[in-house]
């Protein structure tokens, strides 16, 4: 793939299609591409983050520590690790190759350089940011409301 390339993959993934093309040129340059085969583990519950990754080509299966949380799939375009990009993280879950795949790893130190030297980007990511912790805000309220509304005795 060229700059060009990895530019436009970029610009598909939707929180960092929000950082503008000169900070995602930057991403695509520092990002590091790596395959994996089938069965192949990408990194395992528990452990520590220092980014993130996008899978590029194939898919993964995500397993959560807890097993009643399910597995998921995960195809191409989708971020895993988004908070590790801005703080140290652990993995919530073991991803593991469920095909052929390629991901993109961008590196924390990376994207806090490239926030750090586009400041017009840094404003936008945190915007995003702002707007989804008001949604959780609003999202807590409605199941706290929810709770109350349960709880409350009942008429006979």
């Amino acid at each position: 793939m060229t700059i060009e390339d990895d530019i436009a993959f970029l610009e598909q993934v939707p929180i960092l299609r929000r950082l503008g093309e000169p900070a995602l040129r930057m991403l695509a340059i520092g990002a590091e591409s790596r395959d994996l085969d089938p069965g192949q583990m990408l990194f395992a519950a528990g452990e520590g983050a220092d980014g993130a990754y996008i899978v590029q080509r194939g898919s993964l299966n995500l397993k959560p520590q807890r097993a009643s949380d399910g597995e998921v799939v995960a195809g191409p375009g989708t971020l895993l690790g988004e908070s590790a990009l801005l703080a140290e993280t652990i993995r919530p879950a073991t991803a593991t190759a469920r095909e052929t795949a390629t991901v993109m790893r961008i590196s924390r130190a990376m994207f806090l350089k490239v926030l750090e030297g586009y400041p017009e980007a840094a404003q936008r990511m945190r915007e995003v940011i702002a707007a989804r912790a008001d949604q959780w805000a609003r999202d807590i309220e409605n199941v706290r409301a929810a709770f109350i509304r349960g709880n409350e005795p009942r008429s006979p």
